[in-house]
């Protein structure tokens, strides 16, 4: 028995290590079906043993075959109670934590969900911005001009954010000043206020590049004007930006509600888009102006070269000074070097008539200013002067406030002084300073070459008014050496004058019809006295000689230049229409019509005159030996209008 027990126990110890192995549910089938194996060995031995077909030994031999089947029953019950426990305990434990895992999955999916949420509002924020953006950049492309731009682009920002109020303001790179290009619903007064470099948000902004918002801008400590806001409580100032420099800032406002970040991004977004749009038009419109500024100046200089009527070149000076500097008035003062005065030339924009009329000395005014110190004299507001009398009283009350006075130099001597007027105050940038400038010095040379001009012309007169003095010293001293024409030459000059300007002869070549009437026996100064001064009948070879005084006139005249158009009577004044003159035997019209009007009106006065050797015809007689000599001896037109013209001259002295 004790041999069966410990075999027993062997078989139970390897069960117990091959249950631990093994499911609870494997534990439990095995428990059942050996729970139900011992009830049956039970009941089947008790009926045994009742029936006396088994001893009580072989029952008690079952029995602890029983308990140990039993023992292994309990055993299972106990690892099977044991295991459950643990089974529960770990399913308690596995459905807590799998309850915590739910609950951080769904904050979890709960942030998701929100943050997709908060992306999606962002995205159509943005595509709302986008579409703005869009929308102004498509309306700025149709802009023709600046002031057009700034026009959109302040209405485009007071549309996108429902602000109350909006400006743009560009830096003045001349001063640094900040002003206001554009003001729109509250901030329309605003426009043209100057704020000072530095100043105020704008200063700061323009100075960091950075954007500034307040919501309570009445009080906020870096306001420089906060009368300008007109009611605004909050606002947002932006950085205009180009070319990685500051060129203004761009501003709204709302009387109550407060800008929101999302608001400034988007502004910030219309600021650059803005920015880069205005320096453009911006370099547009410079390349423009100077390209009309450099067509102004050529067209001064077409009219410097076209006239030397220095009234007109002045008039579009003045007019192209006006047009190209913007400004509403301007005039030329010319210096007076005898009376060392400026007198009025020329202007435009004037109201007073007054000023036009007035002469200044150099030691008073503005304009004097300019002369004595050669340089540009700027009045920048003339009624902060003082002065109410004058000149500068009469601009005054022509309602003037600017004022320039440039010199008008030319190879170093003031020649006068330009003066620009203007009824606001300028703020001119150094680009159109040069171009004052160069405008004044088209101006300085068109009065030089004016000058110029004037001299030559008066020396030319003088130096034509010499020659003819000369000349007619000259057909004096001809006149005396052959007393028989004493008087004739001075004669015969006018009446040709005037033929030849009843036969169409130009009024520039009547002057050397005049000079070669004056010379027309000129070349008789090459023929001996005792022929020339010969009272009686020539002989053949002495009136051979007498024939050549025209060809000793052409030698002794041809080589001076300004005497050789005055040739063509001299030289031709003997041929005769038929041929037969002297000294070249021309004919026809090919004897110059100079000479052709002379030789009728020499005929005329020789005729008419007394000479040594016969007294002069009758009037009528002349007239009918001119009649029978056109066609042989004289141009038969020549005649025919000269007789007209002597019929009325005397029919003019008898009405007298």
């Amino acid at each position: 028995m004790t041999h069966l027990f410990i075999e027993t126990s062997a078989m139970v110890s390897r069960i117990l290590n091959q249950l631990k192995s093994m499911s609870v549910w494997a534990i439990l089938g095995i428990s059942v079906g050996a729970a139900f194996i011992l009830t049956t060995l039970i009941v089947s031995g008790m009926s045994l043993i009742f029936h006396g077909r088994v001893t009580l030994d072989y029952f008690v031999t079952g029995s602890i075959t029983s308990l140990i089947v039993a023992t292994l029953v309990n055993t299972f019950t106990a690892v099977f109670i044991q295991q459950l426990r643990e089974t529960d305990q770990a399913l308690r434990q596995a459905h807590n934590q799998l309850e915590l895992r739910v609950q951080e999955r769904t904050v979890e999916l709960a942030t998701t969900n929100q943050t997709l949420l908060v992306e999606i509002a962002e995205r159509k924020q943005r595509e709302r911005e986008l579409e703005n953006i869009v929308t102004l950049s498509v309306a700025l492309r149709s802009a023709a001009v600046r002031a057009d731009m700034l026009l959109i682009i302040l209405d485009h920002v007071l549309d996108f954010l429902q602000a109350e109020g909006a400006t743009l303001n560009l830096r003045d790179p001349v001063s640094g000043e900040s002003v206001v290009e554009l003001g729109r619903k509250a901030w329309a007064a605003n426009t043209h206020t100057r704020i000072p470099a530095g100043q105020g948000i704008d200063g700061y902004v323009i100075a960091t590049g950075q954007l500034y918002m307040s919501d309570d801008i009445r009080n906020d400590p870096r306001v420089y004007r906060p009368d300008l806001f007109d009611g605004i409580r909050s606002v947002v100032c932006v950085p205009l930006i180009a070319q990685e420099q500051p060129i203004g800032t761009l501003w709204v406002g709302r009387k109550t509600e407060v800008f929101k970040e999302d608001e400034a991004r988007l502004l910030t977004a219309i600021a650059n888009l803005a920015a880069n749009a205005l320096h453009r038009a911006t370099l547009h419109e410079q390349t423009e102006r100077r390209y009309k500024r450099l067509a102004a100046v050529r067209s001064v200089e077409a009219a410097i070269s076209a006239s030397l009527d220095l009234r007109l070149t002045l008039n579009v000076f003045i007019d192209q000074v006006i047009t190209q500097l913007n400004v509403d008035a301007a005039d030329v003062l010319l210096l007076n070097l005898r009376t060392q005065t400026l007198e009025y030339a020329a202007g435009r924009g004037l109201r007073s008539k007054t000023v036009e009329r007035t002469r200044q000395r150099l030691d008073e005014g503005n304009a004097g200013r300019a002369v004595l110190e050669r340089r540009i004299v700027h009045i920048a507001n003339l009624r902060e002067t003082g002065k109410t009398t004058g000149r500068t009283g009469e601009l005054i009350r022509d309602e003037f406030s600017a004022y320039y006075g440039v010199p008008l130099v030319a190879k170093g001597n003031v020649k006068g002084v330009l003066e620009i007027f203007h009824r606001s105050l300028l703020n001119p940038d150094p680009e159109w300073l040069d171009y004052l400038e160069t405008l004044a010095g088209q101006a300085a040379i068109a009065i030089d070459n004016a000058e110029l001009y004037d001299n030559l012309q008066r020396s030319h007169i003088e130096l034509a008014l010499a020659y003819d003095t000369t000349l007619d010293g000259w057909s004096r001293a001809l006149d005396l050496r052959d007393r028989e024409t004493e008087g004739h030459t001075q004669r015969v000059t006018q009446m040709t004058l005037k033929l030849a300007g009843v036969m169409g002869i130009a009024d520039a070549e009547l002057v050397h019809v005049r000079r070669g009437a004056l010379l027309h026996d000129s070349g008789k100064m090459g023929i001996p006295d005792q022929i020339l001064l010969n009272p009686g009948p020539l002989t053949d070879d002495e009136w051979r000689i007498m024939q050549k005084h025209p060809t000793y006139a052409y030698e002794m005249l041809s080589p001076i230049a300004f005497l050789r158009p005055a040739l063509d009577i001299p030289y031709s004044h003997h041929e005769k229409w038929d041929g037969t003159g002297y000294p070249r035997q021309l004919k026809g019209e090919t004897i110059p019509l100079a000479a052709r009007i002379f030789a009728v009106v020499d005929v005329w006065d020789a005729l008419r005159s007394d000479r040594p050797y016969r007294l002069g015809w009758p009037e009528a007689k002349v007239r009918a030996h001119l009649r029978q000599q056109a066609g042989t001896h004289f141009d038969p037109r020549v005649v025919e209008t000269f007789l007209a013209l002597v019929e009325n001259e005397a029919l003019a002295e008898e009405l007298c």
